[in-house]
């Protein structure tokens, strides 16, 4: 189900985004694709491998080798993974994948975030989030966006996404009911956002594309629809 397109445009004027910090690039990795958060650690998807960040240090603690080319999302025990056509569920101590659905794009999939029971899925050029049933990958709904999607996720009943696009960037809050833009928070030029996910707290961890980083940006204190 496709909410209206109508609502698509905001007043809603870009501020600059605050990055606090910036971790790697990191050893035999060239690109960062998806990024998650356990509550702990930083998962960061860079192709070949998922690794594990202190946030605190940047140390590189765990390597899983998993083909991971797009989104990361953690459920609060399970990572999930885009690995082309695929979503895998893959057990963060061991790396053993105990599941797989497809995933909805057919591997033209971005981000991937986990929020109320559900897999939330950025589809990067038809500009749409989609909800899939974690255990068929079915989706339940889309919401459509007027700019590519690239890193999802959600934090105090917020969606946040973020956008790569003529060689800009953007974290975006939308509202989940109808797409309309709440709140624009502008990267750098230059500095495009791949990953994206919240710690829960006040930050923000974007994956860095080609850049090899992830980047820490700070979230913004609520502002009113």
């Amino acid at each position: 189900m496709s909410q209206n397109p109508t609502l698509h445009t905001s007043r809603a004027a870009a501020r600059p985004a605050e990055i606090v910090r910036e971790y790697g690039p990191f050893d035999g990795a060239t690109a960062v694709h998806g990024v998650t958060h356990d509550g702990q650690h930083i998962w960061a998807a860079t192709s070949a491998a998922l690794i594990a960040l202190d946030p605190a240090t940047g140390e590189t603690l765990r390597t899983l080798a998993r083909p991971c080319d797009a989104g990361t999302a953690f459920d609060g025990t399970h990572l999930y993974q885009i690995a082309e056509t695929r979503i895998d569920k893959i057990d963060p101590a061991t790396g053993a994948v105990l599941s797989s659905i497809p995933a909805p794009g057919a591997g033209n999939d971005s981000g991937l975030a986990w929020a109320e029971g559900s897999l939330w899925v950025g589809q990067y050029r038809d500009r749409r989030i989609h909800q899939i049933d974690p255990a068929t990958g079915a989706v339940i709904r889309s919401i459509e966006s007027n700019r590519f999607v690239t890193g999802v996720t959600w934090v105090d009943g917020d969606l946040w996404h973020g956008t790569w696009e003529a060689e800009e960037s953007e974290l975006r809050r939308i509202d989940p009911a109808s797409g309309a833009v709440l709140e624009r928070l502008a990267m750098p030029e230059g500095t495009g956002v791949s990953g994206l996910e919240s710690d829960g707290a006040d930050l923000f961890y974007c994956g860095g594309g080609g850049s090899g980083k992830v980047r820490a940006v700070r979230r913004p204190k609520r502002v009113a629809a």
